[in-house]
């Protein structure tokens, strides 16, 4: 039964729901092999660049209540993650972004918290647009209005990034009780309406079944400006109320994926390196993933810690391991 669907994957041919649950489902190590090298030769059909992502994030300061409840960002919400409050200076986002740009990383991630309606994204597009050659992704979440996406699209953001994580109302709500899940839809849909790729994904193991995580990529189909799907594993954060929620095995993370990638073959497959962890980035480039983000230089000038985890992937190390598995890794 594997072996049909990958055949059918490999030659392009419509696959079910029921056949991608399938392969969701496996759980015999040569199974999960085939799907993905069967991933990994879909992906390299069309390219073998590795897009390297950095990140500059703007602000730590959230107005969301109540708290996400494995959020690690916020202040006050973890010692392990930014404990202490912060807002970057205009200075600080360009020193950073000049150095990103100085070690030959493409692309900028530029994040924060709620409570700003996009001004924060706004002004860090400037920022890095004005001064820069990088390419932008702005990820704030639903913290946008109409006004500050056309803002965006007005200073040519590449990519707005608002991950519904999941698209089980009820885990939607438990883990995220100070937001809804329509609000970040309606927010997606107003970054494809104002023709912005947009990047949104999954967080997975938040207690969704299979058949949402299918439902989800499905959905996201919905989006016309789709161009970027992040897959990130749940990680426990230290002192949050889901402290003692289980990681995602990395097996799981690894066969959506490959599922992802059978089922958008060209689209960029996104895994921040906190997420999946910086020694697993092969697995995740053995997965069918092309875009590798928080990757951190030697040169950069901030603390840096990862959502999900506070520890990044170096430079460095990451692009050693695209070059061993015979990838391109894109730099400047």
């Amino acid at each position: 039964m594997i072996d049909e669907i990958l055949k059918k994957a490999v030659n392009n041919k419509k696959i079910s729901d029921d056949e991608f649950l399938q392969l969701l489902k496996i759980n015999k190590e040569e199974d999960l092999k085939k799907l993905c090298e069967t991933a990994v030769s879909i992906r390299n059909k069309h390219s073998k660049l590795i897009k390297l992502t950095s990140t500059v994030h703007i602000t730590n300061k959230c107005t969301i209540q109540p708290r996400c409840k494995y959020c690690g960002f916020a202040p006050k919400t973890s010692t392990e993650g930014y404990y202490e409050s912060f807002y970057k200076t205009d200075e600080e986002i360009l020193k950073a972004a000049i150095s990103i740009e100085e070690a030959g990383i493409p692309r900028v991630s530029c994040s924060g918290g709620y409570g700003y309606k996009g001004k924060q994204a706004v002004n860090a597009t400037e920022i890095v647009k004005s001064n820069t050659s990088l390419e932008i992704l702005v990820n704030v979440g639903g913290d946008l209005t109409e006004k500050s996406i056309n803002k965006l699209a007005d200073l040519n953001a590449d990519t707005v990034c608002c991950n519904l994580e999941t698209i089980n109302e009820d885990v939607f709500n438990f883990v995220k009780p100070g937001e809804t899940l329509n609000d970040r839809i309606e927010t997606c849909q107003g970054v494809s309406d104002a023709g912005i790729e947009l990047s949104s994904g999954l967080l997975v193991g938040l207690g969704e079944s299979l058949e949402d995580k299918i439902a989800h990529l499905r959905y996201l189909n919905n989006f016309e400006t789709l161009g970027e799907i992040p897959i990130m594993g749940f990680n426990p954060y230290k002192d949050t109320p889901m402290a003692n929620h289980p990681p995602s095995p990395l097996e799981e993370q690894l066969k959506i994926m490959a599922v992802t990638r059978i089922m958008y073959p060209e689209i960029r497959i996104t895994v921040p390196t906190p997420t999946i962890g910086p020694k697993n980035v092969e697995y995740s480039l053995n997965a069918g993933a092309n875009n590798l983000a928080t990757v951190i230089a030697d040169n950069y000038p901030l603390e840096v810690k990862g959502v999900g985890s506070p520890v990044c992937g170096n430079y460095d190390d990451v692009v050693s391991v695209i070059n061993k598995l015979g990838l391109t890794p894109q730099t400047i």
